[in-house]
Parts: C-alpha cells; structure tokens; sequence
C-alpha cells in the first residue's frame, strides 16, 4: 500500500474505481484495496450531479475510504460524512465535525493507517463496513452485528497469524472484579494490577453477576472502577481464541455482555477511568451514562493489529459516543487518544485530577 496516493476527486467524478480491480474467484486474502485516499480538495469545482455521484460511490466502496484535503464547508463535508472520515491537518479544533479527525501530518496519519490495514486488511475492511450498520442499529442489534463479525474474524488467517505469534501464557494471577454495595451505591471495581486489569473470563463473569443486581434493584447506581496504574489493557490476550468453535463464542458473547448490561442501566452507571483504556478498557466504558477520566487517560482500539475488531461492544458504545468515522480512525489507526481530545469528542464527559 502506497505511503499515501490519494485518488482525485474529479477522476471519482469520471467513474474511476475507490478499489484495485476486484479479483475474480477465491482469494487467500482481501481481493481489493483495504483503504483507499480520496483528495477532495477540488471538490467545489463540481457539479451537484458529481458530488452526489461521489458520495455514493464513497458509501458503497468496498474499501474504506477516507477522503484527505477536507476543510469545513458544507461540500468537504458532506463528502466526509459519506467516507469512513475525512483527515485534516491543524489542531484538534480544525475538526469542526464528528467526520473529521485532525492531525499534525496528513501523510504521517495515512501511513499509520496503511500499516494496520496492511497488516490485517481483512479485520481493517470488516471494521469500516461494520460501523455503517452499527451506527444506526438499537444496541442489541448492534452487538449482535459486532460479534457475528468478530467471530468471523476469529476463523480468519489473520488472527490464526497472530496466534501463531503471540508469546507463551504466564502463570495464572488472581483476581476479577470486586463487586461492593454500601447504601444505594453498587461499585464494581476491575482487580488485576498484575496483569494491568485486563478483562479475562472470570473478571466479565463477575461484573456480568454485578450488573444483574441493577435489574432487581432499581434504587441502586453502579459505579464502574479499577486498582492499579491502568484502568484495563482490554481483553486477556491469553483467552484469546480459546473458546471451542467461532460459532459458540459469539453465543457466548451475546449471553455474556457486559456491555449491554451497562447499556440497559445506562443511566445509572458512572465509570471512573485513569491511565491505560485499550480495547475492553475503552469499549466497556463508554456504555455508561457517564465517563469521568483522569488527565493520565488514554484510550485505543488496537484489535485490528490482531487480525480482529473490536469485541467488547466498541462498534455500538464509541461510535455513539464521538460518531462512526472517529470511532473508524480509532480502529484503522489504532492510535491511542488523549484525555483532552477524548474529551473534546466526548468519548468521556469529565475531566478530573
């Protein structure tokens, strides 16, 4: 994939393809280009006729397309909300709109994006088409659509590459999630330091046991929280792929959701977040009717790099949050995202000391 090529409009205009030519037959891997640049700067030049051509083109791609050249007036924009997002350069205020995403360096932005999507271009394409149908789906939908997608993806070559690669298991810790009530108050807090609190099975169990008590108690308020330097690193590597079939985990997923649990009381859960919020981390998170963060959060998506997406519910909690297209740079980047500019996006709704 090219350092960065970006397509003009006008040849979009003209009738020429967002993708590489589509190969014929089966193909060991994506038979396209997984993203593919779109310069839009010329985009006031054209016709009303062009430009409703191209934002349709933009919407049926089948790579992800993500327009560069993009300002703020309304034809940059309408084009940027029909592609996967649009990516400007100046500081996070020049992103005027959930569709653009601001950074220092266009081509320094491109380049982290082709090198995920090179190296998982299968899981890069899933994500960018997922988010489409999540965006507007009502939550369980969403979810559902989420895992099916996943568990696709678990049965891929890109993820068996990782699994190949991924280091030895370590000696098991102790650990899950503690589950307190005093008063009114139902604190459930992530309790793995030594493994930066990432989410394993018996820690989603015990929240998932947690979360019940709001159904049977509607008085009651949850509080979501985490011991140690990191709110949680995200999914247990370790489990990853270990469940006896694609086809059992996404019904496992579906019946074991921490995240629709959250989503169902949403208004009655805080989450109180600090430092590292990766995968999980970010994704569970943001269910919550509310988000309080420390200025030493951070928060990714970085599934894609393992020939996956996320799993958690992120393609429903986050993209509700700061909209489908920051949600999709989040995946294809898989850049980690300030307090501040989370903020701004408003991924978390608090920023505290």
């Amino acid at each position: 994939m090219p350092y960065i090529e970006a397509l003009p409009v006008a040849e979009v205009a003209a009738g020429k393809t967002l993708a590489d030519e589509v190969i014929s037959g089966l193909a060991s891997s994506v038979p396209f280009a997984p993203l593919t640049a779109v310069d839009v700067s010329a985009a006031d030049e054209l016709s009303a006729a062009d430009l409703r051509f191209v934002a349709r083109r933009l919407r049926t791609s089948l790579s992800v397309p993500v327009v560069v050249g993009a300002g703020a007036s309304p034809v940059h924009l309408e084009l940027a909300r029909a592609a996967a997002f649009g990516l400007v350069a100046g500081p996070p205020a020049v992103a005027v709109d959930r569709s653009l995403v601001a950074v220092e360096d266009v081509a320094s932005a491109w380049a982290s994006l082709a090198e995920t999507a090179s190296t998982a271009p299968m899981a890069a394409v899933t994500w960018g088409r997922l988010l489409r149908q999540t965006a507007t789906f009502r939550v369980a939908e969403g979810l559902a659509a989420e895992s099916a997608a996943y568990s696709t993806l678990l049965a891929g070559p890109e993820f068996a590459r990782w699994l190949a690669t991924r280091p030895p298991p370590r000696p098991p810790v102790p650990g899950a999630a503690r589950v307190e009530r005093e008063a009114d108050v139902l604190t459930l807090t992530l309790d793995r330091p030594a493994r930066r609190n990432a989410v394993d099975t018996a820690t989603r169990d015990a929240l998932c046991e947690g979360l019940a008590l709001l159904d049977a108690d509607p008085a009651l308020r949850a509080e979501l929280r985490a011991v140690g330097p990191d709110f949680s690193f995200g999914g247990d590597l370790h489990e990853f792929g270990s469940a006896p079939d694609p086809a059992t985990a996404h019904l496992i997923r579906l019946a074991r959701s921490v995240g629709a649990l959250i989503a169902a009381h949403r208004d009655r859960v805080t989450a109180y977040v600090h430092g590292a919020c990766y995968g999980a981390g970010c994704e569970l998170p943001a269910f919550a009717g509310r988000v309080v963060a420390t200025e030493d959060a951070r928060f990714a998506l970085p599934e894609i790099r393992l020939g996956l997406i996320a799993g958690a519910g992120g393609s429903v909690s986050v993209t509700r949050r700061i909209g489908r297209w920051r949600a999709a740079w989040m995946g294809l980047s898989a850049q980690r995202v300030g307090a501040s500019t989370a903020f701004a996006w408003g991924l978390v709704d608090e920023l505290a000391g």
